[in-house]
């Protein structure tokens, strides 16, 4: 039977290692997530409680570091897992139906510490969920997971092939798609209106939305940001867009 929307695409097939307590922590408290393995000090592990079917290994801090890029802070406990299950854009939609929480939408941002960031306001202000594109977005890895601080096992992420047909979906299901862009003649405030569900589309830094999906928006619209600064990161700038939207009236 065909499954309801735009198709996701294939999952990464690589195990990612994550690292530091909440990443691990939240990845454990998640039934959707399977957990291969799990090393840690005798320190850390003693004070956390892990199901028999996961294999555990007691390691020194020193040797833990080798197991993460670059030694990276993994607070006594590093785990591999795989990644989560891919989730339909029609599906998260359903979901979404009853209510106006609002959507994330991000045109090749590939940085795992930005998506992380957005993940992380994404949960803070209660967003449906954000969507990427899967050629063009980071994969599942320990410095995006750490960077989420724990929601990339709460908040949906949705991976699609075409990021323009799934634009023109979003916009069926009733949502106002605004993209967010500088040269923009409005702000996010003047454009929103009345608008019930809003998605917000968000570029790479540097080189922007493409003009493609730009035409896939209802709307352009820009932060009011003071001429000190050129632009907001792109992490800060779903965080201030997505804090408008949710106070708004």
């Amino acid at each position: 039977m065909a499954r309801k929307g735009h198709r996701p695409s294939k999952a990464p097939a690589s195990r990612p290692r994550f690292y530091g307590r909440h990443a691990v922590l939240a990845a454990l408290d998640n039934p959707e997530r399977k957990i291969r393995k799990i090393w840690g000090t005798h320190e850390v592990l003693a004070g956390i409680v892990i199901p028999p079917e996961i294999q555990v290994t007691f390691a020194e801090a020193a040797d833990l570091g080798r197991l993460v890029p670059n030694d990276a802070p993994h607070q006594g406990i590093v785990a591999e897992v795989d990644p989560l299950e891919e989730i339909w854009l029609g599906d998260l939609l359903e979901q979404g139906k009853g209510d106006n929480r609002p959507l994330i939408i991000l045109d090749q941002v590939t940085d795992p510490h930005n998506v992380g960031a957005i993940l992380r306001s994404a949960a803070a202000f209660d967003a449906l969920g954000i969507i990427t594109q899967d050629r063009h977005a980071p994969p599942e890895s320990g410095s995006l997971a750490r960077s989420a601080s724990g929601t990339l096992e709460t908040v949906p992420w949705v991976r699609v092939v075409n990021l323009a047909r799934a634009l023109d979906e979003i916009g069926e299901a009733g949502f106002w798609r605004i993209g967010l862009t500088g040269h923009a003649e409005g702000t996010l405030a003047q454009v929103i209106g009345d608008a019930a569900k809003v998605a917000l589309v968000l570029g790479a830094e540097g080189e922007g939305m493409r003009q493609n999906t730009e035409q896939h928006c209802d709307q352009l619209a820009k932060l009011p940001i003071s001429s000190k600064v050129e632009s907001l990161n792109v992490s800060n700038a779903a965080a201030v867009a997505l804090y408008a939207v949710t106070v708004r009236g």
